[in-house]
């Protein structure tokens, strides 16, 4: 098969059934109106570590006010979030925050999801995630149908179940990754290899 993206009307299930598994950030905001929001995304990555900068980047949507989607904008507004990674445990919780919701709804709320306290922003943590960047707005730039969110990383929270000797440990970490279409993975068969001088 061979595909041009000028004949096709998107590529969106070839680039998100080929770059797998990808991992999820499942991002918390606040409206200025002080509604606490979550939503998973799974255009996401680290961009850079010095500085600790995270990206995610959500499909606008035409029917929203702006045509972006309450997190944009809601970061926009306040220059704030959370990215929690998501676990398995977790996974189910985190599908249900997908769901649409009125506006002033808050999915935390919707899904009885319980609340932590953030140090260095607003919007608040899943208390149930094994680790949570709190960011702030290092730049937002438009792409395509999308919006590209870079956040600086200002505060880390990782629970002591998932660490080894003072460090995060994957083989701990039962994060979980996006597939296509409804399908999603866990990490649980790791391999390694050594990298050669």
């Amino acid at each position: 098969m061979e595909l041009d993206p000028d004949e096709l009307s998107s590529l969106y299930r070839t680039l998100a059934g080929a770059v797998v598994p990808r991992p999820i950030a499942w991002v918390s905001t606040t409206t200025s109106d002080g509604v606490d929001n979550l939503a998973p995304y799974s255009f996401f990555n680290v961009v850079s570590v010095a500085p600790p900068v995270v990206m995610f980047a959500p499909v606008n949507d035409d029917d929203a006010p702006e045509g972006l989607k309450d997190t944009p904008r809601n970061v926009r507004a306040t220059e704030e979030f959370v990215v929690n990674v998501v676990t398995e445990p977790l996974a189910e919780s985190m599908n249900a925050t997908s769901a649409t919701l009125p506006a002033g709804e808050s999915e935390f709320d919707d899904t009885g999801l319980a609340r932590a306290d953030s140090r260095t922003v607003t919007p608040p943590r899943v208390a149930e995630t094994d680790v949570a960047f709190e960011c702030s707005l290092y730049e937002m730039v438009a792409v395509g149908d999308s919006t590209m969110i870079l956040g600086e990383v200002e505060w880390v929270h990782v629970a002591d179940e998932v660490t080894t000797d003072g460090k995060l440990d994957t083989t701990k970490l039962d994060a979980v990754g996006r597939l296509s279409g409804s399908r999603y993975t866990t990490i649980e068969d790791q391999f390694a290899l050594e990298r050669p001088p």
